[in-house]
């Protein structure tokens, strides 16, 4: 009797085994992942004049058109409803900028004699030394002085002064980065309005383009949940916001700070930035309570009022209202503000938690972005 040899390799395909990928193709596969992730975040930092009006009139749409759905469900026509939505926006930002730009002239007025006051609280402080950078730099400015040319005998030196530093100069010198806001600002009121018009313009072309009648109802669903939850996120954002804001006003209004209102608002505006935004605001107030009280003990008590308003608002109230498919964790929320912040600056860190949870609500939409979304969660 013979006996036939099989190969091992037949016997490792009968049993199913499946062939494994050449490691040339992961090499490239990865390359190719990369510079593609390369390419789009250059695209995002060359192209920011175009991506941020986009995404602040995105944003804008979502806050506004639950208001003017419900004015066209009161029979109010559709462009009418719009036009008072942003209205309203522009009207309550105009008056709220007319009252404290006062106030905002007077912090910037005093900045120079702020910054004098402090330096000169610190080397009055006890073992208070100047330090070695101190000490170069009064070097160098004797041996400067040493160097120039004394002056004749019966001739008087003349000695011209920097002129003090003026907020009208300082809005003058300005003045082309104002015209380019403004022009920002034009922009993305005109793309919120365009936007709030075709509301169920491109819900129905997408619906459209979709195959089956089972595959358009999913995608209704799908899309109107996007909205729904983003449109949450951004209402809690934006309450709890005014909460921190009148708070911190009132509270420093009772504690006699100067510019409590502009130190309130600015307070809730920071509150967005996570970690960041209170921290900064704890600092710039305990540096005007110590500058306009004068004691440590007031420092701390301007400071700490601010600080534990946002504490108490970010431990209770915005879990509270915030539903548990919408948080995020931590390290994606950290991680998120220190690419939008390196992306497009300050604008970035203002923004990056709202484009953080409108990627997520997508994610937890879209099946194949699924691992996405979850590793975003909570």
């Amino acid at each position: 009797m013979s006996q036939t040899l099989e190969s091992p390799a037949a016997n490792s395909s009968e049993l199913g085994a499946s062939p494994s990928i050449p490691a040339s193709i992961q090499v490239r596969n990865v390359a190719f992942t990369l510079v593609s992730v390369a390419i789009v975040v250059l695209m995002l930092q060359f192209m920011q004049p175009v991506f941020l009006p986009l995404v602040l009139g995105g944003l804008l749409f979502y806050a506004l058109d639950p208001a003017v759905d419900r004015l066209q469900k009161w029979r109010v026509p559709r462009a009418v409803g719009a036009a008072g939505m942003l209205f309203i926006v522009i009207a309550g930002c105009g008056g709220l900028v007319y009252t404290l730009q006062g106030q905002a002239v007077t912090v910037i007025d005093q900045l120079p004699a702020a910054a004098r006051n402090l330096a000169a609280s610190v080397r009055k402080m006890p073992g208070a030394e100047p330090g070695a950078v101190e000490k170069v730099q009064q070097a160098a400015e004797a041996l400067q002085d040493a160097q120039k040319p004394s002056a004749p005998a019966g001739v008087t030196r003349v000695q011209i002064e920097q002129p003090v530093f003026q907020a009208s100069t300082f809005v003058w010198s300005t003045s082309v980065g104002v015209a380019s806001a403004a022009n920002q600002l034009i922009m993305v009121l005109f793309l919120t309005y365009f936007m709030l018009l075709s509301d169920q313009l491109f819900k129905r072309k997408l619906v459209e383009i979709v195959g089956t009648l089972s595959q358009k109802k999913v995608t209704v669903t799908v899309l109107e949940d996007i909205a729904g939850q983003i449109e949450q996120f951004l209402m809690i954002q934006l309450m709890t916001s005014g909460v921190v804001a009148v708070a911190t006003g009132l509270a420093l209004w009772a504690m006699g700070l100067q510019q409590a209102a502009l130190w309130g608002l600015l307070a809730g505006i920071f509150n967005s930035i996570p970690y960041y935004g209170p921290l900064l605001v704890t600092g710039g107030l305990a540096l005007v309570g110590f500058l306009q009280f004068g004691t440590v003990g007031m420092m701390i008590a301007v400071a700490g009022v601010s600080l534990l308003i946002t504490t108490l608002e970010g431990s209770l109230l915005t879990p509270t209202l915030m539903s548990r498919a919408s948080s995020m964790n931590h390290v994606a929320i950290f991680a998120g503000l220190l690419f939008w912040s390196w992306v497009w600056g300050i604008w970035g860190m203002l923004l990056a938690v709202p484009m953080m949870m409108v990627l997520k609500v997508i994610c937890d939409h879209v099946e194949p972005l699924h691992p996405v979304g979850h590793l975003l969660g909570d």
